[in-house]
């Protein structure tokens, strides 16, 4: 079928459509929850540390079975002592922190890995699944899911209340909606050009980025403790990115050339690891 035609058929059966609407809505309630017990930078390093639940959950899921080499397992090693001791850290010197907050962002951790590892087995069972039905069938079909919980809390009624008596948030939801749509598609265009390790080293350096001006923008206190932390999270992240030691077979031009056409086709399908 057609990459501009929508079909259901597409993603796979309908229990898996729902299942993936309903994860990415919790991911995102539960993301945007914790930012009321835990400060950003803290909820940063959480989610720079996706890839632990990533690897751990990709060796369960079905059709997936992935290996890692010892190096990658080394690598998780120092993303989560890094993240200890920025947490400890952070503890002492943040005072939104919150034990609460840190059980809800790895909620979130765990929910997003567990999409990113259902995302890639739905494109592998079903290689026509094209990756605007994927965006769409993630967020859209997620919204009867949302509006139910905010109707009973009444949160719907408060931000609604909220947003008319402060018309420039208005703007600034429109403004999310769109650098989010364009980060995603950029995400999607890198991968395609420079390939996986280029662009997760790409976001990886802007999530630096934004944890930096963070602390410059409030002003709040970066310890030793933090410092070093950072350190191991860094060390581990590079690590992640190196190449396997492996001698390359000897492979004929054209086939060669046919493999890397699929990788890449793979790989731009798979945004939920890098965004």
């Amino acid at each position: 079928p057609s990459g501009n035609n929508f079909s259901s058929a597409h993603l796979g059966s309908s229990l898996g459509t729902l299942l993936m609407a309903f994860v990415r809505t919790s991911i995102s309630g539960l993301t945007k929850g914790s930012l009321a017990f835990l400060n950003y930078p803290a909820q940063l390093m959480f989610k720079s540390t996706k890839v632990l639940p990533v690897m751990v959950m990709g060796a369960f899921i079905p059709g997936l079975r992935r290996k890692y080499p010892a190096h990658e397992y080394l690598s998780v090693l120092l993303l989560v002592v890094g993240l200890i001791l920025f947490t400890l850290a952070d503890a002492n010197t943040s005072p939104n922190f919150s034990f609460i907050g840190v059980v809800m962002v790895s909620g979130a951790l765990v929910m997003d890995s567990f999409l990113g590892n259902l995302q890639e087995a739905i494109f592998t069972m079903n290689p026509e699944t094209t990756q605007m039905e994927m965006l769409f069938c993630s967020t859209l079909v997620g919204l009867p899911f949302l509006v139910p919980p905010m109707i009973l809390t009444g949160e719907l009624f408060k931000a609604w209340s909220s947003c008319l008596q402060h018309p420039y948030v208005y703007g600034v939801l429109v403004f999310e909606a769109m650098a989010t749509y364009i980060g995603q598609v950029s995400v999607l265009s890198l991968i395609a050009i420079f390939g996986a390790a280029t662009t997760a080293m790409i976001t990886t350096a802007r999530k630096a980025v934004t944890l930096l001006l963070s602390y410059l923008i409030f002003t709040k206190p970066l310890t030793d403790q933090h410092g070093s932390g950072l350190l191991l999270i860094a060390m581990g992240i590079i690590m992640k990115l190196l190449p396997d030691n492996k001698v390359p077979s000897m492979v004929p031009v054209s086939n060669a050339t046919a493999k890397l056409g699929k990788s890449s086709l793979k790989e731009a399908k798979r945004p939920s690891e890098y965004i």
